[in-house]
C-alpha cells in the first residue's frame, strides 16, 4: 500500500489541486472529516487499448512449405545428431 498523506476536509478544500498533483505522483492523501477517514484521492490505473484483430489482415505471408520438412544440417541440429 502506498504512503498516504492525511489532510482534514478544511485543506482538501483549499489545496485540491496541490492535492491532485501529490496523488499523482504515487502518494495516497487521505481526507478526514471529524477525525475519522472519509475519502482518499489516489492516482487511476492507464487506461488499457482494447486488442484490435485483423489489423494486420494481408500483410504477413507464410510460405506454403512453412510446416513441412526441415533440409539437411538443420534437421540434423534439431534432432541431436552431430
Amino acid at each position: 500500500m502506498p504512503v498516504k498523506k492525511i489532510v482534514t476536509i478544511h485543506e482538501a478544500k483549499a489545496h485540491l489541486s496541490r492535492l491532485c498533483g501529490i496523488a499523482a505522483g504515487g502518494l495516497d492523501v487521505v481526507v478526514v472529516r471529524h477525525g475519522r477517514p472519509w475519502v482518499r484521492i489516489t492516482t487511476l490505473a492507464p487506461a488499457t487499448r482494447p486488442v484490435r484483430f485483423g489489423v494486420m489482415k494481408g500483410e504477413i505471408r507464410i510460405a506454403d512449405d512453412f510446416d513441412g520438412p526441415l533440409a539437411g544440417d538443420l534437421q540434423h541440429a534439431f534432432d541431436g545428431v552431430q
